[in-house]
């Protein structure tokens, strides 16, 4: 549903404001026509519109920096690469079922919305939300905290699976039952999941390297943030999540703000457990003194590898490391 009808006009600003020092649009929704109504007076934009809560509703969706339909050629000819047929953008990045949302614009089979959990910015398939807008009596109480499980269409290992979660949806469970010594937590629709999958959201793991160590063998993707598929500023980010914490998704952003630089560290031999080293454009974590765990481009999987041999091989692609932080 376009929400033209419902946007306010925006206040007159001061002249060029977004050439100074514009908002990061990844993390604020702000565009030259449109905007969140909390960024009035900081930026210009032609209307600004109070985002509208809801949910996701499938087990992984993407977020895109625009609708993958506004980039064809304008000639009408769709994008193509050698012999694969039409050329679509990647992911930038994933939301997991359950995941909060404000949708600031519904319009031709998309919607732009910002996660509550991180606050990134992109257009995702309408589709993937909720039907309704979000009520309070709708809030997950669990979360699921193994890599992935299904949701059954009854409480029974031998019914038809619905779908297949990943580690960090969170669910609304409003009751349990038990069938041949197997315990399954109830959601409101019918699905059935395993008891022993989920655990109340108040509940946090304790070490962030043992979850990340859960993921060994993903798959690396692109704009990956599931145990279905996942980047380096993906795993980090789930993994610490899991414990808690909540941290910006892109590695540069994960590079200014997680915990505290380390100076020095690696030559200095302070280097612990947890510890996360940044390149440009890469971060992993630290599985011990001499081992790192990361989704890794080379291997194409979250693999362990020694940290010497990491720095040597991302040297002549992207130089040494940048820096060292502790969370």
């Amino acid at each position: 549903m376009n929400k033209r009808k419902t946007r306010q006009p925006a206040l007159a600003l001061p002249a060029n404001p977004l050439e100074s020092n514009p908002p990061d649009p990844r993390l604020n929704a702000w565009r030259r026509d449109l905007a969140n109504k909390d960024l009035q007076g900081k930026v210009a934009a032609q209307y600004f519109v109070q985002g509208v809560k809801t949910r996701i509703v499938v087990p992984v969706a993407n977020i895109y920096w625009q609708p993958p339909q506004k980039n064809r050629q304008k000639t009408g000819r769709k994008q193509e690469s050698a012999g694969s047929g039409p050329a679509l953008p990647g992911a930038v990045t994933q939301l997991l079922y359950g995941a909060e949302v404000l949708v600031f614009e519904r319009r031709r089979g998309y919607a732009w919305v910002q996660a509550a959990n991180d606050s990134y910015v992109g257009y995702v398939e309408e589709k993937a939300l909720a039907a309704k807008t979000t009520r309070p009596e709708e809030k997950p109480t669990h979360r699921l905290v193994v890599p992935r499980s299904f949701l059954y269409s009854k409480a029974d290992m031998h019914a038809a699976p619905t779908q297949v979660l990943s580690m960090g949806s969170v669910l609304s469970i409003i009751g349990e039952e038990e069938r041949r010594g197997t315990d399954y937590a109830l959601l409101e629709s019918g699905e059935a999941i395993i008891a022993g999958h989920i655990r109340k959201l108040d509940y946090f793991a304790e070490d962030y390297v043992t979850i990340a160590e859960t993921l060994l063998h993903t798959p690396y993707l692109w704009g990956g943030t599931s145990a279905f598929g996942l980047d380096c500023s993906g795993l980090v980010q789930l993994a610490l999540h899991m414990t808690g914490r909540r941290v910006l998704r892109d590695s540069d952003m994960q590079a200014a703000t997680i915990g505290t630089v380390l100076t020095n560290a690696h030559n200095s031999g302070k280097l612990q457990r947890g510890d996360l080293v940044f390149w440009r454009g890469h971060v992993a974590i630290l599985r011990d003194k001499q081992h790192i765990i990361h989704a890794s481009g080379a291997s194409m999987t979250v693999c362990i590898e020694s940290l010497q041999r990491a720095i040597a091989r991302i040297a002549p692609l992207y130089g040494e490391p940048l820096l060292y932080r502790r969370p």
